[in-house]
């Protein structure tokens, strides 16, 4: 696997889809958690989303129970927590592991791209991956990174 768009993930039904559908455009990935501290992030993720969409940017949300168990079992819980409270308009995908032996192939990919500080391992829910039109990761930022932090770089992809 050379690039982000040559993995294929769940959608929140089962069905799969390849991340190739988001060919040429910036993403901005991220592992996600509805009863986390860091929650309130889907606000600022939102706002970049519909400030920048239009422009190509997406935002792929890959809810994870890896910290603390801090998300729903059942997918249709996180879809509405994220929608009736967050506003949710970007794409979210099945419940995934981020480390470990089940980690997911795109994470696994993500984390080998760019490794964290001391280790490649996701350490909390809301870490970030940007990744360019050509489908190579280019930063990861830290869960307590706010979104509104990441704006100038995503405006320089687009």
């Amino acid at each position: 696997m050379n690039t982000v768009y040559d993995f294929t993930v769940k959608k929140t039904n089962g069905e799969n889809k390849s991340i190739g559908d988001y060919a040429g455009k910036p993403l901005l990935i991220v592992n996600t958690a509805s009863k986390c501290g860091l929650t309130p992030q889907f606000t600022g993720l939102q706002e970049l989303y519909e400030k920048h969409h239009e422009k190509g940017l997406e935002i792929l949300g890959f809810p994870c129970g890896q910290f603390n168990n801090q998300e729903y079992d059942n997918i249709e819980e996180t879809t509405e927590f994220c929608q009736l409270n967050y506003g949710v308009s970007f794409p979210m995908f099945a419940k995934i592991d981020v480390n470990g032996a089940d980690a997911d192939p795109l994470f696994t990919f993500l984390k080998e791209q760019k490794g964290g500080l001391l280790t490649k391992d996701i350490k909390w829910n809301f870490t970030k991956f940007l990744v360019n039109r050509k489908g190579q990761v280019i930063k990861r930022y830290a869960p307590t990174t706010e979104p509104s932090k990441i704006e100038q770089d995503i405006a320089e992809l687009l």
